[in-house]
Parts: C-alpha cells; sequence; structure tokens
C-alpha cells in the first residue's frame, strides 16, 4: 500500500507542477482553469483508460494473427501505443477547439491544452509503470529507478509528443484557408504519432542495446529545445498582438496610455496586480488585464477570419467590459 501510495505522489505531484508552469506560459490571456482541470483529468482518466483497453484488444488481435509473443511487443510499444495514446489524448484537444471555441485562441493555446492534457495521460501511465513495474519488481529502489528515469528524464516527452496536435488544430483555428483547416491538424497529429513511436523505437532497442538509451535521451531533450522554441516565439507573438490591436483603443478612450504600457509588459502586469492587492482592486484589475488580452484575440480574429461565430459582437462585449472597469484597474 506505501508502494503505491508514494507512486501517486511521485506521479501526480510533478504532473500536476509542471502542468502549472504550461499554465504560467499564456501570459497575456489565461486559459480558464475548470477547462484545464477537465482536460488533465481526461489524460489521466479517459485516454489512459481507453489506451490500455485499445492496446489489449490489437494485441491480442497481433497475437493472434503472427503466434509472436515478440512482434506483438514490438508493434504494441512502436505502433499501438503511440496511435491509441495520441488519438485520445487529441479528443479532449479536439473536444476544445469545437465546443469551447472562444477560448482557443492562439497557436500558444494549442499547447497549453495539448501539453496539460498529456501530463495528466502522464501522471497516470507513470502510476502504473511505478508500481506495476518498479516498486513490484524491485522494491523501493526499483521505484525510484523508474521515476528518475519516466518522471525527472522524460517529464516533457508526452507533452512534446500532444503539443504537435495542439499546433495542428491552432493552425486550422487561426488560418482561413481550407485547406490548412483539413491538412494541419492531421499534419499535426501525424507528427505527434511519429515522435512517440521514433522514442518508443529507440526505447525498445535501448533494452537490447544500452548506448541507445543515451541516444534517446539526448533527442528527446532536443525536441524539448525545439518545443520551448516554438513557446517563445507564440508568446512574442502574443505581444505583438497587444501591442498592435490595443494602441487605438488607448486613441478612443478606452484604455489610458498607462494601461496600455502595462497590458503589454508581464512584469508590469505583476507588478499591477501587486499594487491592486494592497488597495483592494485585485479582481477588477486582474479582470481587465485579462479583456485586454482576449480582446486583442478577437480583433485579430476579426481581421484575419471575418466575423466568424460573432467575432465582432464579442469585441464590443470587452470594450464595454474594459470601459466598466478602466477606472478600477490598476495600471
Amino acid at each position: 500500500m506505501v508502494g503505491f501510495l508514494l507512486a501517486i505522489a511521485l506521479s501526480f505531484g510533478p504532473a500536476l507542477f509542471f502542468a502549472s508552469i504550461v499554465y504560467g506560459l499564456d501570459r497575456f490571456e489565461k486559459e480558464p482553469k475548470l477547462l484545464l482541470g477537465g482536460v488533465f483529468i481526461w489524460g489521466a482518466v479517459v485516454a489512459t483508460i481507453g489506451a490500455i483497453v485499445s492496446q489489449l484488444i490489437l494485441g491480442g488481435a497481433m497475437r493472434l494473427a503472427t503466434g509472436s509473443k515478440a512482434a506483438t511487443e514490438f508493434a504494441g510499444s512502436t505502433l499501438f501505443a503511440p496511435l491509441t495514446e495520441e488519438t485520445l489524448k487529441a479528443f479532449a484537444i479536439v473536444i476544445v477547439f469545437f465546443a469551447f471555441r472562444r477560448e482557443f485562441d492562439s497557436f500558444l493555446d494549442g499547447i497549453i491544452y495539448a501539453g496539460v492534457t498529456a501530463l495528466g495521460f502522464a501522471a497516470t501511465e507513470n502510476v502504473l509503470y511505478l508500481y506495476g513495474k518498479g516498486y513490484a519488481s524491485g522494491g523501493m529502489a526499483g521505484l525510484v529507478q523508474l521515476f528518475v528515469l519516466r518522471v525527472v528524464m522524460g517529464a516533457w516527452d508526452h507533452p512534446f509528443y500532444t503539443s504537435f496536435t495542439g499546433l495542428g488544430l491552432a493552425w486550422a483555428r487561426l488560418s482561413p484557408s481550407r485547406a490548412v483547416a483539413w491538412l494541419a491538424p492531421i499534419g499535426g497529429y501525424s507528427l505527434a504519432v511519429f515522435f512517440h513511436g521514433f522514442h518508443n523505437l529507440l526505447a525498445s532497442s535501448a533494452a537490447q542495446l544500452g548506448a541507445l538509451a543515451l541516444f534517446m535521451f539526448l533527442l528527446d531533450w532536443w525536441g524539448w529545445l525545439l518545443m520551448a522554441i516554438v513557446i517563445l516565439w507564440a508568446i512574442q507573438r502574443e505581444k505583438r498582438l497587444v501591442t498592435r490591436y490595443l494602441a487605438d483603443e488607448v486613441e478612443w478612450g478606452v484604455l489610458t496610455a498607462a494601461q496600455y504600457r502595462t497590458a503589454r509588459s508581464v512584469f508590469a502586469q505583476i507588478g499591477a496586480r501587486v499594487s491592486a492587492l494592497a488597495s483592494g482592486r485585485l479582481r477588477a484589475t486582474s479582470r481587465f488585464y485579462q479583456a485586454c488580452g482576449e480582446m486583442a484575440h478577437k480583433k485579430h480574429h476579426l481581421a484575419t477570419l471575418g466575423d466568424e461565430r460573432g467575432n465582432a459582437e464579442t469585441v464590443e462585449h470587452l470594450r464595454g467590459e474594459l470601459q466598466r472597469l478602466s477606472a478600477a484597474a490598476v495600471a
């Protein structure tokens, strides 16, 4: 029982910490915590259970067809696992994409929803590995060894794979091209499956040739670096949108010049919230700058996609909200 509880703590504790880091990436327009909690639970429960059942069925069919245990295990690791896991994780992002489209505004949003879903999946998967393989076969030492390999050294593997699906859906969301709307999600999902399968291929091969394990981790970390660069680009893109689309709101008197400067700077927003906390205006100030980010995205959507799903009405609603909150918002 102690081993199982420890496996849960060492799996879900880091996953929730990493999810908080992913949440913090969105500097200008935070995603709803309830929605992020929903996709985390989807990854931890629905996607994990679905993947286990699917892989058991596919593995059983493969074993019946080939009669080979080795072929079944190889196909399960390099083909069935990537396909089932990335598909089931993708469902959560697709649900947000269609059912909560207003919250799916940018490339960064695609990465965030994908990353949090994947961290939920990884948390449950790590419990099964740490307890079912690590503790069951090697006691506490085995559990710790797998914790280092899977949770420490492989912390961002699942978010890295699934982020490609999120990026593909985000590109489809932001492009007026019908071809992009169809091809980008397929391309993103395909890259997620490919990188997941390639990692598993190297992991399976490393069991026979230990040197491949180092190559696998180096490749993983280079992948994380690549995604970190994409994330930095996405953050800077959001800052450019805020800078561009809020400038005329100052001219129209919706924002003051000081509020505009604060809206464009993460550090200035932090300072404004600290000051607002001391003066009892934190709630109004936080919502004001959240609405600033939403306004920038919706004006961008209106300019590039037209009045799809009421962008013009949403912009006017946000403009009215900003005007109501302006007097209470600390700059």
